[in-house]
């Protein structure tokens, strides 16, 4: 009985560890007797005789590394910085990769590649720059340069971000006068905009009162002010309040004659 139980168990021992799962986000990598086979293994559960095959497991999703770095400016100044590559394997390289790299392959090639390309990159820019909207370009830069070298070893690099950037003191106060003079300059011609439209509707408005003026000023003539007295003269006679009417004598005045009863 117990010799049976330990067959059943030897038996079930083998035939899970000749057993592996490729879940999503990976490709697996088969070696047998040290050779490894060019057909990457998809997604999904693989039987193998672990007496001479072995299943690499490669991650093939979206990997992040994190690295602070110092960035040479174009000025000669040092600029730490704390970066994020993001970065992954092509699946179909995969065998490749482990054929000829490892496992070991940020350290061995991303990010050599990667230390090459951002001081290439950053010392085309002032320290500045780094600080500024610039820094899309840069890390733009970065990261097609790196492309250029590890494409057709399988990684593709997604990103390359510029997390922060600590310039050195002198710098930072220098950008921070910098910018507030920017920001007063833009202040003072808000305000000089203000008043030049202000002043703008003054005038405008001046010259619609000249010019409305003018077209009153054209259109009394002698006859239409002799006939406006009259009207006038003819209202206060009218009126109950009226006692004495004085005029120079030269305007005609025309009297109700009920008026006078």
């Amino acid at each position: 009985m117990k010799t049976n139980l330990l067959v059943i168990s030897g038996l079930c021992l083998g035939l899970l560890s000749s057993c592996t799962v490729v879940r999503q986000g990976e490709v697996g990598v088969k070696r047998s007797l040290g050779r490894i086979n060019a057909v990457p293994l998809r997604e999904g559960a693989r039987v193998f005789n672990p007496l001479v095959t072995t299943i690499i497991k490669v991650p093939a999703r979206t990997m992040n590394i994190e690295v602070r770095a110092p960035l040479p400016s174009k000025e000669g100044l040092t600029v730490q910085s704390d970066i994020s590559i993001l970065y992954r394997v092509e699946g179909n390289y995969a065998p490749k990769i482990v054929e000829s790299i490892g496992l070991a392959y940020e350290e061995v090639v991303i990010l050599p590649v990667f230390r090459s390309a951002v001081t290439d990159v950053s010392s085309r820019y002032f320290a500045k720059d780094m600080h500024s909207g610039q820094r899309a370009d840069i890390e733009r830069s970065i990261r097609e340069l790196m492309m250029t070298q590890l494409k057709d070893r399988g990684f593709v690099v997604e990103s390359v971000l510029l997390k922060s950037i600590t310039l050195p003191p002198g710098l930072t106060k220098a950008i921070e006068d910098k910018l507030e003079a920017e920001q007063d300059a833009q202040r003072m011609q808000f305000v000089l905009e203000k008043e030049r439209q202000e002043a703008l509707r003054q005038t405008i408005a001046a010259e619609g009162t000249r010019d409305a003026q003018k077209i009153i000023n054209e259109g009394l003539t002698p006859m239409l002010i002799r006939f406006k007295a009259i009207e006038a003269f003819n209202k206060l006679a009218s009126s109950p309040n009226s006692k004495v009417i004085i005029t120079n004598g030269d305007t005609p005045l025309m009297m109700n004659p009920n008026a006078l009863n």
